[in-house]
């Protein structure tokens, strides 16, 4: 006998996401209880779209560390268990097959993701080990994320599986917000689920350009609160040093070459996301200067 069903509520935090919010809520919109919107006062059509596709919608003053208006998201949820998405991802129909089997209770997910490469590596001789089915729900499961970039997924350059956590029981995982980049902290077990989840975040250069010109600044803010000094020595190290150790680690360890262009444009602005920051670092040196 099938266990009664459990509510879900999926929930963003949003910023003129009008051109992606529609295909993020349609992938969603037809098997969750409840859709959450909080909207960082977009000057575009998003709180519109989000509305005609059944979203409940929020606006809200705009937010430094996004996390804490996903956190609002995530507060403002009523189900027993919570979708936090961006509006830059969909879930894929396997991927809804796999959550709505563990609010069903029919399925709790693995405790740990093997690679396809490796799954097809045992089919044959079994070499790796499988991860085992959970026997009860877990308070949070990791979602593998597959990253498109540059009009391709990148299967290498270390952006496969990158997972992230994003369903969880309500209660059981809230963010720090204090990095664009942080997990959920979680109070409890977590799980991983098989299916992947899409992330179109840099389909093109600009965009790319655009959310690196974001995460720069914030993280020139960062250094600057940590106490990051401009020297010699770390001149050299964030301008030289640590963007060509990036880089050869995602475009060979990482074997970012199989990934043709894609994965060497990656390679390299991922190592210069330090020189980056390093250089408004100093900016905001300067300024504070000039202030005075």
């Amino acid at each position: 006998m099938k266990n009664k069903r459990q509510s879900i509520s999926v929930v963003l935090a949003t910023f003129n996401e009008e051109n992606n919010i529609k295909d993020c809520l349609e992938s969603v919109k037809n098997w969750v209880d409840e859709i959450i919107v909080v909207d960082e006062q977009s000057t575009d059509k998003t709180r519109d779209i989000a509305k005609s596709l059944g979203a409940i919608v929020y606006k809200e003053p705009h937010e430094q560390v996004f996390h804490i208006t996903k956190n609002k998201a995530i507060n403002k949820a009523k189900s027993t268990w919570i979708l936090q998405l961006d509006a830059d991802e969909r879930v894929l129909p396997e991927m809804k097959k796999e959550i709505i089997r563990i609010l069903e209770g029919e399925s709790f997910g693995y405790d740990n993701w093997i690679s396809p490469f490796r799954h097809s590596i045992n089919k044959i001789i079994k070499i790796f080990s499988e991860p085992r089915k959970l026997n009860s729900p877990a308070s949070a499961y990791w979602l593998p994320r597959r990253n498109y970039f540059l009009n391709r997924y990148l299967k290498n350059t270390g952006q496969y599986p990158d997972p992230v956590i994003r369903l969880f029981q309500k209660g059981k995982a809230i963010l720090p917000a204090k990095d664009v980049h942080e997990q959920m902290k979680v109070d409890g077990p977590v799980g991983w689920l098989k299916t992947d989840l899409d992330h179109f975040a840099t389909p093109d250069f600009s965009r790319y350009l655009l959310r690196e010109n974001r995460y720069s600044s914030l993280q020139a803010k960062f250094y600057k609160e940590a106490g990051l000094k401009i020297t010699i020595l770390n001149t050299i190290l964030f301008l030289f040093f640590k963007p060509a150790g990036t880089f050869l680690n995602l475009y060979f360890r990482r074997r970012g070459f199989l990934d043709g262009f894609p994965g060497f444009v990656f390679s390299l602005y991922s190592g210069l996301h330090h020189a980056f920051s390093y250089m408004k670092l100093w900016e905001l040196y300067k300024n504070e200067i000039y202030a005075k």
